[in-house]
């Protein structure tokens, strides 16, 4: 195991590091990355997801490159503006609702991401269950002025989402009502979503996500925990390998880091990301390297609740 600390170049979900471990096995290395706040249960998917990784590895690629979006964190609009123009990407997908922030902060970033982009590019918002109802329908309809693509988990719960949904012209898509639910697949039955966002870690891996998003039967969009391009990786793997791929992707979220453990990252090029898996390097590695121990703990308790050799063996 190989434990990594990087700074967000932004505050992003509250984080000013990102943090996670690294394991290597014979089909390659996995990533095992649960935020802080994740208990052992739900950190388990994410153990499960670096097993495969790193012992199965992933199913054979459908196609070559993998279209994304750059991701626009909770950032003044002049920042959000250039931060689209020096990303080569046609899609966008802007934070909004941000603690301390106002509902004018949201409409002058998806302003000045719009102007960026273009009439021909695509705007989305990701709300991270931060609205309520109204003001889910409220601003939902404000914001589609600059014509939204989608909007991505405006409410915390399924019935939340199906409410707004139906309130609503622009598409609902599901993130956290997946990823965080003990049976992802309650949303297309609850009538909630009309797109899924599907992640690798939090659902288990490459192949348990392919089956999620086949029982689920709605559109995907692929999209990262902002991983280093070990986890992105896994990603791209699940991207290249659907049967259909409508959406741009949120892959593209190497941006956010200041720093990665391979040299050579998965970061796009004319808004796209091409299929390959880069190696852990080990100059890299060492810059970000911290001590294993807390990491090992947190392995050790999400392999309680797997079944099957672990992942890792946790050295003492």
């Amino acid at each position: 195991m190989r434990v990594y600390s990087i700074p967000m170049r932004t505050r992003f979900r509250g984080l000013t590091r990102r943090e996670g471990a690294l394991v290597q096995g014979p089909a390659g290395w996995g990533e095992f990355s649960p935020f802080a706040e994740y208990g052992p249960a739900e950190s388990a998917r994410w153990l499960a997801a670096a097993r495969e990784a790193a012992y199965d590895g992933w199913p054979a690629p459908l196609r070559d490159r993998v279209p994304v979006n750059v991701t626009i964190p909770a950032v003044a609009p002049d920042r959000a503006h250039a931060m689209v123009r020096e990303s080569g990407c046609r899609t966008a997908k802007v934070k909004v609702a941000e603690r301390g922030q106002s509902d004018a902060d949201d409409m002058a970033r998806v302003e000045a991401v719009r102007d960026a982009i273009g009439p021909g590019g695509r705007v989305r918002v990701d709300v991270n269950g931060g609205w309520d109802v109204d003001r889910a329908a409220r601003m939902i309809r404000a914001l589609d002025r600059w014509e939204l693509e989608y909007v991505e988990q405006p409410c915390a719960t399924l019935d939340e989402l199906g409410l707004v949904r139906r309130r609503v012209d622009v598409p609902i898509a599901a993130d956290e009502s997946i990823r965080r639910a003990e049976d992802p697949l309650k949303v297309r039955a609850a009538g909630a979503a009309d797109i899924a966002v599907l992640k690798v870690q939090p659902l288990g891996g490459v192949r348990n996500a392919l089956r999620v998003a086949e029982a689920c039967g709605l559109p995907v969009v692929v999209s990262s925990a902002v991983e280093t391009s070990v986890g992105l990786a896994a990603g791209v793997a699940l991207a290249a390998a659907l049967p259909d791929l409508p959406y741009a992707c949120g892959l593209a979220t190497l941006s956010l880091l200041d720093g990665d453990v391979v040299h050579d990252p998965l970061r796009p090029v004319a808004g796209e990301i091409h299929v390959r898996r880069p190696v852990p390097d080990e100059a890299a590695l060492r810059r970000h390297e911290i001590a294993p121990d807390g990491w090992r703990r947190r392995a050790a308790l999400a392999q309680e609740h797997l079944d099957g050799p672990a992942v890792i063996e946790v050295a003492r």
